[in-house]
């Protein structure tokens, strides 16, 4: 959520903020500014009604003493609070209205960022070189039926299009993938988190995901409430709310997590020929970073994310590049977001394998997470999180570069110890 104060201070600044986010908020914010005069100017008479109230009230017995009619006080006291009911119940539509507002806007990008959508976006920079065969590579389709890595077919079986089952090597390769991750994060001391899979509206509401892309997800009907849940579309959603309500000291700072969770997403994508395979998917596993911190240290606390995601990926041997996203590119709840990218080679370019960002002190106003400082000063938490990594596109990017002419995969070599020291994986 965005800083009221911000938006009345410099409202054209922040529009112009908007639209290099390629995203039309002027009326919205024009709207806001409207409501929070009505909103101020209604809590100001309710304020001086009560006040008036109150004097009155005191009147009362005073006036009894003296022999007074009192039914003149009365009946103005009817009017007095009639008049609050009236201005109470505009009060609650305007506070709707004006929330459901400031819910709606997207974090503002950066300054440094530039305008536009991907077609802006920089890359910063390149490690190694890209993977070139001597031989007609296979697609990670066939590698992994060829070598029962992957059963497409009975995964679609299960649960429809957009999804895959590991078997075999395939299940014990993917898990060697998350113990990887896990490792290396443990290693550098950040706590590990297993949330719970099904959420509460409020996680989305935090994490900037409701109410806009509230359609997006795998809604759970609840046959004794009307509470709503749904399943995480990313950790992030439940690691943004770890804190939310609370008042945390500033020695506390910053927290560091990392979560292994299933992600769910209901739109698995494009369905275009160089895209078949496991690179999209409803569900796919993942290991989230997360990072509360002071507003002073969440850049610092950025590039630690990014250089984690890209000593994962180097970890694993392959040539990648690091790309600051233009301000459209951007996903709405951030300020700016650096992506790892890797070759899959099936697909002539570069694919996302981990998305770093900071969303500032955006996802703490809309979850109302704060720290308390030694000197009594309460503000808001920043947040940041970064993949590190998913394995859908890790997946499919290590069987295709790690193969060789006999259709047989290299498995790489921080991977072998939890697969028994395996270091190739052959056709049976």
């Amino acid at each position: 959520m965005i800083d009221i104060k911000r938006i009345k201070e410099n409202p054209d600044a922040v529009k112009a903020g908007f639209k290099a986010k390629e995203v039309d908020c002027d009326a919205t914010v024009d709207r806001i500014l409207e409501l929070d005069e009505q909103r101020r100017k209604l809590i100001a008479a309710t304020e001086s009604l009560k006040a008036q109230q109150n004097k009155v009230s005191k009147e009362i017995p005073q006036l009894k003493k003296a022999g007074k009619d009192v039914a003149p006080i009365f009946a103005e006291m009817a009017q007095l609070k009639a008049q609050m009911a009236e201005d109470a119940k505009k009060l609650d539509e305007v506070q709707a209205e004006y929330r459901t507002a400031m819910l709606s806007l997207p974090n503002l990008p950066d300054p440094d960022l530039l305008p536009g959508g991907k077609e802006n976006n920089q890359p910063l920079k390149y490690f190694g070189e890209p993977h070139k065969f001597d031989f007609t590579p296979k697609h990670h389709v066939d590698l992994c039926q060829d070598l029962g890595l992957i059963d497409y077919e009975r995964g679609v079986k299960l649960a429809g299009t957009g999804n895959w089952m590991y078997t075999g090597l395939g299940a014990r390769l993917e898990w060697a993938l998350l113990n990887y991750f896990i490792d290396c994060h443990i290693a550098d001391g950040y706590e590990f988190i297993l949330p719970p899979h099904m959420l509460e509206y409020q996680c989305g509401e935090t994490a900037g995901q409701f109410p806009k892309f509230a359609d997006e997800v795998y809604k759970i009907a609840n046959p004794t409430d009307d509470r709503v849940h749904y399943m995480l579309p990313t950790a992030e959603a439940a690691l943004a709310s770890i804190y939310r309500d609370e008042i945390l000291t500033e020695a506390d700072l910053p927290k560091k997590f990392f979560a292994y969770t299933p992600c769910f997403r209901r739109e698995a994508g494009s369905h275009r020929a160089d895209e078949r395979g496991m690179v999209r998917g409803h569900q796919f596993n993942k290991v989230e970073m997360f990072q509360f911190t002071r507003p002073e240290d969440s850049d610092a606390a950025f590039e630690e994310l990014v250089h984690k995601a890209e000593n994962l990926v180097k970890g694993l041997g392959f040539h990648f590049r690091t790309v600051k996203l233009a301000a459209g590119d951007c996903s709405a709840s951030m300020a700016r977001t650096y992506d790892i990218e890797i070759q899959i080679p099936s697909m002539n370019g570069y694919k996302e394998v981990s998305s770093v960002s900071n969303a500032r002190d955006y996802q703490a106003r809309r979850g109302n997470m704060r720290f308390r400082r030694a000197d009594g000063k309460i503000e808001f938490m920043h947040t940041l999180n970064g993949s590190g990594l998913a394995t859908s596109r890790i997946f499919p990017a290590m069987v295709e570069q790690n193969q060789r002419a006999d259709g047989s995969v290299v498995v790489p070599e921080v991977l072998r110890k939890y697969l028994g020291g395996l270091e190739v994986i052959e056709k049976k």
